[in-house]
Formats: structure tokens, sequence, C-alpha cells
């Protein structure tokens, strides 16, 4: 089993991205325009919405693989990532993005910016509109952001299995009488309807370009920040209240040994309060070991070998208040 990721070194397999880190286009005496390396589709296309409009759901279901934790719970993403969709003559890579929402905090401020700043220098936008919540402000405020850019813009009604026809044409209508755009797309990601018509219409909007990634590659992700995220979606569907929210996650150390076909993981779960420490270890740490259980399946899955999984939950007060403790999480 392979896992999509390249291998960097002796270390558990890490995904390679652009040399730039960016998504600026290359220009034309740039060597990998040239010659069979030029593909006739290829670019960016930012998915970008209020939290919890299907965003990650839909970059997962077109990839075919989990790369973005998902789960019912608004502000689950907290990292911009790519997810890479190779053809055999195009590449469309979707920029995922937090979902966008009045910040009650430095946390909160900078997903939102993250988000934003990925609408710069790409080749297309899709506003993900849940059709199972009534558009309001929130979708207004985020049609506002995409309103002055030149970028070709794509309205994806998402989660249609949820609501009839008439609930879906005054989504529609809504959106389309606040803003235009070159298409639109209704879709189930959790039961594939119309996702290949989005697939479809946004490489269709991409032009030549290279391949920015090599082929295989799935995700642009470090493995280090896909184990903490893995570990953190558990947490979300664990725990209530404020836990969730109140939780970062770093991996502290991660270490491939060929030799036993086994990867050992060390990570380490910061909460705000004392309190919430006793909430995630559980009675007789009953908790963490199942957060750590299920976690680990799915390590495994994403690697392909077994994983040796150790968690630890430590007190960092109030990190989600100060941006420098934000930032040290790698969030926004």
């Amino acid at each position: 089993m392979t896992s999509g990721l390249a291998p960097t070194s002796d270390r558990a397999p890490l995904t390679p991205g652009p040399a730039t880190g960016g998504t600026a286009p290359a220009t034309n005496s740039d060597p990998l325009l040239s010659g069979s390396n030029l593909l006739a589709h290829s670019g960016f296309v930012t998915l970008i919405g209020r939290a919890n409009s299907g965003k990650s759901t839909l970059v997962n279901a077109i990839v075919g693989r989990k790369v973005a934790i998902t789960t019912p719970l608004p502000q689950t993403t907290r990292h911009r990532l790519r997810a890479i969709l190779d053809g055999p003559d195009s590449q469309l890579i979707l920029v995922d993005t937090p979902g966008l929402h009045k910040p009650q905090d430095a946390l909160g401020e900078e997903l939102n910016i993250s988000a934003i700043q990925a609408l710069a220098a790409v080749d297309a936008v899709a506003f993900l509109l849940d059709a199972s919540r009534s558009f309001g402000n929130g979708d207004r405020w985020v049609l506002q952001q995409l309103a002055p850019l030149p970028t070709p813009r794509l309205l994806v009604l998402s989660k249609i299995d949820l609501v009839d026809s008439p609930t879906l044409q005054r989504q529609q209508a809504a959106a389309e009488d606040f803003l235009q755009f070159q298409a639109v797309l209704p879709l189930s990601a959790l039961t594939g309807v119309g996702v290949m018509d989005f697939v479809q219409t946004a490489r269709d909007l991409l032009p030549a370009g290279p391949r920015w990634f090599p082929a295989g590659t799935t995700t642009d992700q470090d493995l280090e920040v896909l184990v903490a995220e893995f570990i953190r979606e558990k947490i979300l569907n664990l725990t209530s209240d404020e836990v969730p929210y109140a939780v970062g996650v770093q991996t502290e150390e991660l270490d491939f040994d060929s030799r036993r076909n086994l990867t050992t993981i060390a990570a380490t779960i910061y909460v705000e309060r004392e309190s919430q420490k006793g909430i995630l270890i559980g009675k007789a740490g009953e908790r963490i070991k199942t957060i750590g259980t299920l976690a680990r399946a799915d390590l495994e899955r994403l690697l392909g070998h077994q994983v040796y999984l150790d968690l630890r939950v430590k007190l960092r007060k109030n990190w989600r208040r100060d941006a420098n403790q934000v930032r040290r999480f790698g969030y926004g």
C-alpha cells in the first residue's frame, strides 16, 4: 500500500510542495513550462465559505482519500491546505481554507486572515453555500470579499442531499442576487452527486501550465501536520462544550524504523484549563486511550504500516487569545 506522500528521508514520508511554497504562476522562462511539462489545464482553485459549509468534505471526495479532517462542528479546519488531483493532461489544485466567521479571539482572527489570503494569485474561486442553511449575513460578508476579484467565481451549492428543489432554488437566487458567477454547481460530497461536474468545470477554467506537484501527490501538508490534525479530529468528535475549541495539538516526534516497518509518533495535546485535562484523559485514562486508538487507525491507513502513538496532555493557559501562541501551533 502506498500513501501518496513522497518520502524525503529515513523518517516517515512527507509530502512535497512547490519549491516557492506559493501559488504564483510560473513565468515563460520557468523550466516547468518547457516541453512535456506543460499541461493543458493546470492551476489553483480556492474553496471558500462560512464555517462548516462542506469544503473539506468536498476536497476529500475529489482526491479520493482523507487529507482534511471533517466533523459536524464549525471551525474544524485550522490549516490552509492544498489537495491535488492529477489527470492525464491536467493538475487541479484545490486550496481548502478555514471557514470564515466572526472571530472571538486571536485564533479566529488568524484563521480568517489565512482564508482571505488564499484568494490571492489563484485561477478560480469556488464559494460554497450550504444549501441546508439559510443564506445569511455571513454568506454576504464572504461574497463581499469576492466581489472585487477579477478571478472567475463558481457558486457551489453543497449538501443538496439535505434539501428539496424549492429550497435549492431559493439559495441559488439569494447568492446570485448578491453576486454573479461563471457557473452554478449543486452537489453532495457525501453521495457524490455533482462532484465530477464540479471537477470538470473547475478544470476547464484553468490555463495551460506546469505540473506543480509530482504525480501521485495528494496534499502539500507535512506529515507532522496531518498527524496533529487526525488527533484533533478525534478530540472534536469525542468531547463537547468548550473542550474541542480549547485544544491544540503538536507532533513532537516522528520516527520511521524501516527494519520494523513502524512509525513511532509522540504528540502533545494542549488545553487552556486544568479541568480540561481531566476531561480529555477521562476516567482511568479511557478517553485518551480511545482518542489514540482511533487516530492510530487513521494514520496506519495513511502510511500503510503499523504506528505506535504516544499522547500526552499539557496545560497552556488561554493560548487562543495570544497570536504568537496560535502561530506556534501553525494555525492561521
